[in-house]
């Protein structure tokens, strides 16, 4: 856990500062005449990016960090820092890797509407003042909605971090953890994901019609690449989450077995966070060019 947790939160940090170079400047591109206008419409993905590529620098500095810090090097938690490595830090965590996902949802739905054959679809994708609108929409709904995590989270006899109130530990376990980072990610990226894959398909026997497709096919197939990612690796820690809600009083021999899918499945949960920068940069040369 030590060793892996490290080489990814290096590999992450480095990504996502090379993604907020990459997005900023696609996203301070403005189109000059009325067709361009038109054809790119949408450097409100790139926002969107930039948006989610900063929330995933402060996962990876802190919450992660700090998960290395008190697993992997055994550091207790006590009365004196339980604010930091367990109040805050899953306040951190929660917020911000819902803002990275939400922004995520927004650039592949933009992506979406704008790549759409259909007029009335296009009509829907968002100028870049309303797109700017909806991202602290986004960040104060979700910063607000977190707030309890902060004020139930609390230390354990044992030194764990815990939520000690029974009704709110509920709908943290069913909302949060398995419908907010599991399931309605895994269905919107899932749907929105093979939309775009049909959306490529079309834009590839359109290509030598119009030479400015080879963006919007760039851009689809990235965000394709990553809907593709977040997939995988949310499944196990929805499955993980619901084991734990239907069979946390079995039996004492499935520990090992339990805490080893733990580990796996917990260092999935931060590839969203690390890996995007480098499926960006797999999947699309005007990425690498930048």
């Amino acid at each position: 856990m030590i060793v892996a947790g490290i080489i990814i939160s290096i590999l992450g940090l480095i990504g996502n500062i090379l993604n907020i170079f990459v997005f900023t400047n696609w996203s301070r591109s403005r189109p000059k005449t009325n067709q361009q206008r038109i054809i790119s419409r949408t450097s409100n993905s790139p926002l969107y990016l930039l948006i989610s590529s900063i929330a995933n620098i402060i996962v990876i500095a802190y919450p992660l960090c700090t998960r290395i810090l008190s697993d992997g090097y055994q550091y207790p938690v006590t009365q004196n820092n339980m604010f930091f490595l367990c109040q805050l830090r899953y306040y951190t965590l929660h917020t911000f890797d819902m803002i990275s996902l939400s922004c995520l949802c927004m650039a592949i739905l933009d992506r979406y509407l704008v790549s759409s054959r259909e007029a009335r679809l296009r009509q829907l994708s968002t100028t870049r003042q309303q797109t700017k609108i909806i991202i602290l929409s986004i960040v104060c709904l979700i910063g607000l909605h977190s707030i309890p995590i902060a004020i139930y989270y609390n230390i354990s006899t044992s030194g764990q971090c815990i939520i000690y109130s029974t009704s709110y530990l509920y709908y943290y376990r069913y909302i949060i953890q398995i419908f907010l980072h599991g399931i309605i990610p895994i269905i919107f990226f899932s749907i929105f994901g093979f939309l775009i894959f049909k959306q490529l398909k079309m834009i590839k026997n359109q290509q030598n019609i119009n030479k400015n497709l080879n963006v919007d096919k760039q851009l689809s197939r990235m965000l394709l690449l990553m809907s593709t990612t977040i997939v995988i690796s949310t499944i196990p820690y929805s499955a993980e989450n619901i084991y734990y809600l239907i069979f946390i009083d079995s039996n004492q021999q499935q520990t090992s077995y339990v805490s080893f899918f733990h580990v796996i499945s917990s260092l999935l949960f931060y590839t969203n966070s690390i890996c995007s920068f480098y499926v960006y940069y797999i999947s699309t040369p005007n990425f690498r060019v930048q």
